[in-house]
């Protein structure tokens, strides 16, 4: 075995120029394919992670059935109690309550319906970027304090600045009316227009209070920068929720935004297409080397077999060198693109713009390439396949050759 590996190494080695070329063209491809693809799935946890900061969180507590049947009954009891006892167990702190709730706020000149928010004002700014997107006044300042923020958008529908008061009118968990009437103080800008001029937020006691909760609550929110962390941490919380309330569910960040979940999904799909273009591409330049080299081969094959060698052993030689050579260009391809994506991923990837923008909406202003066995191994090993596979069609054609006339082949 180990002079069939010499043997095909040294065969690698007879028209160097040839080989060089052949190697760089599929460390290139790995190189580049190994960069794309932790770049793209960098982009991704990026927009994972801001798409959750924003307001909704890597995960929510709820009742089981909220998320697709969203009622004011539906509520967890004592749920700051057991927010509590979340951050105990599971020893992460970015946690918050909220209590959810619709209503119609009216200033002195108009009215618009709006979700109606209750947070932890001490907790919020652990799960949501919004405390830190105040443009004019101030955020919350204790859980039962008479006050709101609300969006810029809003604002400026309802015509309203710091310091006025609007009207709240809506209904309570138990049916009956709630209303109260709070003064703005501060006004906030999400980067989201849908939100900006759809939500309104109180704090949490107050928001029990006029929408007669009690202690209830409608989601437990937790946020946690890696997303990669999803299951592992909801698989936690149902073994700390099912215990103490089999109605009770954690409910991941692909649940509660699907629309996401499926963007990042087709963008995924469309990438690979682009890489199997540029993999088939190395397929046929590899296809050609060993095609060649067959056919300069001929007379060599044509001696083997009247020695006594089989095609098959022959056929098994040929994708032994393919083999070593597509190995020792993948590992150096491979090697390459991870150290790109390492550098990038301690000095960040940016454009021209983009700080600008991060820094008005609290977002990061890099973006950091993924390092991980999908982005590492994923592009070389399909390059791997597909050149193995291209290589066997030099190989059978081996089979098809006659030993007298193969020695006669110049």
């Amino acid at each position: 075995m180990n002079t069939a590996w010499r043997f095909a190494w040294r065969n690698i080695w007879r028209n160097k120029r040839r080989t060089v070329l052949t190697m760089c063209a599929i460390g290139f491809g790995a190189a580049l394919i190994v960069f794309s693809v932790g770049l793209q799935l960098g982009q991704y946890d990026l927009m994972i992670s801001g798409s959750t900061r924003i307001f909704q969180g890597l995960i929510q507590v709820q009742k089981r059935g909220y998320l697709n049947d969203a009622r004011m009954r539906n509520t967890i009891p004592d749920a700051q109690s057991l927010a509590k006892k979340i951050r105990h167990e599971t020893a992460i702190n970015d946690i918050a309550v909220r209590a959810n709730g619709f209503a119609l706020v009216s200033s002195k000149e108009r009215t618009y319906g709006v979700a109606v928010i209750g947070v932890e004002t001490q907790y919020e700014s652990y799960v949501s970027i919004i405390p830190g997107l105040i443009k004019s006044g101030r955020y919350l300042s204790a859980d039962n304090a008479n006050e709101m923020v609300i969006g810029r958008s809003l604002a400026k529908n309802l015509k309203v600045k710091l310091g006025d008061e609007l009207t709240i009118l809506g209904s309570g968990r138990d049916g009956s009316i709630a209303a109260a009437v709070l003064p703005v103080t501060g006004v906030f800008e999400s980067g989201s227009r849908e939100l900006d001029r759809s939500m309104i937020q109180i704090p949490i006691k107050t928001f029990q209070e006029t929408f007669s909760m009690q202690t209830h609550a409608h989601a437990i929110v937790l946020y946690h920068q890696n997303s990669a962390l999803l299951e592992p941490i909801k698989s936690q919380l149902d073994g700390i929720l099912m215990p103490m309330n089999e109605n009770l569910v954690a409910v991941g960040w692909d649940q509660i935004q699907p629309g996401i979940k499926e963007s990042i999904e087709l963008d995924y799909s469309s990438g690979w297409f682009i890489y199997i273009i540029l993999i088939a591409i190395i397929t046929f330049s590899i296809m050609n080397t060993f095609l060649m080299s067959v056919l300069e081969r001929t007379r060599e094959f044509g001696i083997m077999l009247a020695l006594g060698f089989k095609p098959l052993n022959i056929g098994k030689l040929v994708m032994m060198e393919a083999l070593i050579l597509t190995v020792f260009a993948l590992t150096i391809g491979t090697l390459i693109g991870i150290s790109v994506n390492y550098y990038f991923l301690i000095n960040g990837l940016t454009f021209e713009g983009m700080e600008e923008i991060a820094a008005q909406y609290n977002m990061p202003a890099t973006i950091t390439p993924q390092i991980s066995l999908e982005s590492s191994l994923l592009g070389p090993v399909t390059i791997l396949v597909f050149t193995l596979v291209a290589a066997l069609y030099p190989a059978l054609k081996i089979r098809k050759l006659k030993p007298v006339e193969a020695m006669r082949h110049l």
